[in-house]
């Protein structure tokens, strides 16, 4: 027994060394978990491109109480002017974000990316440090001041799933990874997991292009497709269906890799076993058969 267990130690050891490699090798990496935006150190910002019709008319139509927008303009004092300005116009510190739209302020501080102690740093998720209804008010007096892209509020019912599928491989999971758990790009650089972001949030993402990420305008996605992208994450990435260990989520290949060495390596194990056992029941066969027949004993047969 002790002989056959030495034998099953290299193979044991060679299964387990190339699961680990692969691991290492082709999963995520955890900075995508804890980053809040693909940027390398401090995110930058500019205004975006033509805006949805749609989302023109909230901005135009949405109203804001003098005193929401007191309150908005009273936090961001408090808050963020040291960096970006008593009128959010931007400094050497931080970018200007009049023009960006109460969408894209919303998406920094109720994600906890904003605001920073430290400016030079890079964002990562934490808890917002506001209230909702705090946050509302700093985005919209944000987006008061020149306009932009407004807070959506995403209705999923009747998006397309499946459509929804077809345009985050296309478009998504080159950074995001198929599963959504983010993913360390080049420089320093990280693409945030997904899977614990709102249908708001996303929704603004796609439209803001936080850091370094494309903005992708009506001219790209429409908001059919930006609604079908909203509930495929929110359904499929963020809640999976599809049944047994997802091994954590760290992806199609590093799992397909374990699953492979795993598999094989439990069939390396049983064909040792099987080729240890075979010798030893034939040598004992061979000697159960070498028995002298005594003088008194008929053979048969």
């Amino acid at each position: 027994m002790t002989g056959a267990l030495r034998r099953l130690v290299a193979p044991l050891s060679l299964v387990a060394a190339a699961a680990g490699l692969g691991v290492l090798a082709f999963a995520p990496g955890h900075a995508g978990a804890t980053a809040g935006v693909a940027t390398g150190a401090t995110a930058t910002a500019s205004p975006p491109a033509a805006l949805p019709g749609s989302l023109l008319a909230a901005n135009a139509t949405r109203t804001h109480s003098s005193s929401n927008l007191q309150l908005g303009q009273t936090l961001f004092q408090e808050s963020c002017s040291s960096c970006h300005g008593t009128d959010a116009q931007g400094s050497a510190l931080a970018p200007n974000l009049r023009g960006l739209g109460a969408a894209t302020v919303d998406l920094w501080v109720s994600s906890g990316w904003m605001p920073l102690a430290n400016p030079a740093a890079q964002p990562v998720v934490k808890p917002d440090r506001f209230t909702r209804a705090q946050t509302v008010a700093i985005a919209d007096w944000v987006g008061s001041l020149a306009g932009g892209v407004a807070i959506p509020h995403p209705n999923l019912a009747g998006a397309s799933v499946s459509e929804g599928m077809s345009v985050f491989a296309l478009n998504c999971a080159p950074c995001h990874t198929i599963t959504g758990a983010g993913d360390a790009l080049s420089n320093g650089i990280t693409a945030p997991s997904l899977h614990s972001e709102t249908a708001t949030m996303i929704n603004e993402a796609v439209r803001t292009g936080p850091g370094n990420m494309p903005r992708f305008g009506p001219g790209t996605l429409s908001e059919r497709q930006v609604l079908d992208v909203v509930a495929y994450v929110r359904r499929y990435i963020q809640h999976p269906t599809s049944g047994g260990n997802d091994l954590g989520g760290i992806g199609p290949v590093a799992e397909g890799f374990i699953g492979l060495f795993v598999g094989v390596g439990l069939c390396v194990l049983a064909a040792f076993w099987i080729g240890d056992r075979t010798p030893r029941d034939l040598d004992e066969h061979a000697h159960g058969s070498d028995v002298p027949h005594g003088p008194g004993t008929t053979e048969h047969g």
